[in-house]
């Protein structure tokens, strides 16, 4: 029987709460893991392109500021890494220039005030320095989905900032690995980005409560895409397809865009994977206390009922909306503390309590869909330390969240169906080579 990974106080079984935990769940034990990069095929890669159809495609822009980022024999280009608790006087210091001109300008331009607000650790950017020491150009990548840059040039008059797209090569990952402490722990091991992960949550949260039902032997596979600024990834990845086997039960899913429409995760026959709810408010926390009709209550000290479930996370971590709804109330009530709650289609009402605030635009009446982030948990009312009380009701009657049918979300339609099937093949035949590789590995 394959062994339940069990939580311990103040653990995470698939999230991590900061680096230093991450680094611990890593440490832990050695993952089986099978990893296949497109940029890293050798001699492989042209079989790989032509089975799969993957192709590398770089954008090729306009005449634009981009084009003068090159420079010439007398400039020297740099890459700078942002490390933590850089500042923008401590980046520049890295160029050996005299910054005291463009500390000012990042510092007051309203188009380069991005540079200084998105200094992420990890993140890099590139500067070209002449060979007197004056700073030529910098290309600063943004954050979002539209994968453009900041670009600052000097001119005869100073600097000019402008936002320009960057030109982007699109590479095509397959990996996989085998959980045997955490899901962070595998994926870190693969080599597989922290945003993979938390889709891979996102994808199969309807069908695997994170929280307890990961096993030490499960297994994924992905097919994910990122695209690539001077070879490094920029902006987010996206998964194509994947593959989770979960206490021997294998779930797949594959991403489609129809023509018309928003795109999302399906199965081969073109089910939804979404659910019209989240099993889980919070994307990482452990379970500190369940649904119950008779439950010890810390504060009041006695006996009664405890209609919802709560999570334990530190103060601040994001509270997701499980499904589209309607907020019925914002506020403080009672020994919620700061509450929210939402009012969904079909009769059915989720609360969120022990708030330490709520989300920008956040208020009664306002439409918020599911996956958006809408407070943050803290210790308001009467909470004994941080946590996240979360509530599911149907027409009134409060319902174990953990254990509830939840619907599912609308299929394809029967026009969909041929073109998405086309694109699940191809995607599918790598999730069997990858799959079958990884099992020969084990035995």
């Amino acid at each position: 029987m394959p062994q339940i990974l069990n939580q311990a106080p103040g653990r995470s079984l698939i999230g991590k709460a900061s680096p230093r935990l991450r680094a611990a769940a890593v440490g832990l034990g050695a993952v089986a893991t099978l990893s296949f990069m497109a940029a890293a095929f050798g001699t492989a890669r042209d079989t790989l392109e032509r089975d799969a159809r993957i192709e590398q495609v770089v954008e090729q822009l306009p005449l634009t500021a981009l084009e003068n980022v090159e420079g010439t024999a007398n400039t020297l280009s740099r890459e700078i890494v942002i490390e933590r608790g850089d500042t923008l006087g401590s980046l520049l210091a890295k160029l050996d220039i005299d910054a005291t001109e463009i500390e000012r300008f990042l510092r007051h331009d309203k188009n380069a005030a991005a540079f200084a607000r998105q200094l992420v650790p990890g993140k890099s950017f590139t500067a070209r320095v002449d060979v007197d020491g004056e700073l030529e150009s910098l290309v600063f990548p943004l954050n979002g989905e539209n994968s453009n840059a900041l670009v600052v040039q000097r001119i005869p008059e100073g600097f000019i900032a402008k936002t320009e797209a960057l030109p982007l090569a699109r590479r095509i990952s397959l990996k996989s690995a085998t959980i045997r402490h955490s899901l962070f722990g595998a994926t870190d091991e693969a080599g597989i980005p922290d945003a993979i992960a938390m889709q891979l949550v996102d994808i199969f949260g309807g069908d695997i409560d994170f929280h307890r039902d990961l096993r030490k032997g499960d297994r994924f596979t992905v097919v994910y895409e990122t695209n690539d600024y001077l070879g490094k990834p920029v902006g987010n990845p996206r998964i194509l397809a994947a593959e989770f086997v979960n206490d021997g039960k294998m779930l797949r899913a594959y991403w489609y865009q129809p023509a018309q429409g928003a795109g999302g995760y399906y199965t081969e026959n073109g089910l939804s994977m979404k659910k019209a709810f989240l099993r889980s408010p919070l994307e990482f926390s452990r379970i500190t206390s369940g649904f119950s009709s008779a439950r010890y209550h810390p504060v009041l000290q006695e006996i009664r009922a405890h209609r919802g479930i709560d999570y334990a996370a530190p103060i601040g971590t994001r509270v997701k909306a499980t499904g589209d709804g309607v907020i019925d109330f914002v506020g403080v009530q009672g020994g919620y503390g700061k509450v929210i709650m939402i009012r969904h289609p079909g009769n059915r009402t989720t609360v969120y309590g022990h708030l330490s605030g709520f989300a920008t635009g956040v208020r009664k009446g306002s439409r918020v869909s599911q996956g958006e982030v809408i407070g943050y948990v803290g210790a308001t009312g009467l909470a004994t330390g941080p946590h996240l009380h979360y509530e599911f009701r149907v027409e009134g009657v409060h319902r174990n969240p953990l254990t509830i049918a939840l619907p599912d979300a609308t299929p394809l339609s029967a026009d969909q169906l041929p073109a998405f099937k086309t694109a699940a093949a191809e995607m599918a035949r790598q999730l069997d080579a990858a799959r079958s590789i990884q099992v020969a590995s084990l035995d």
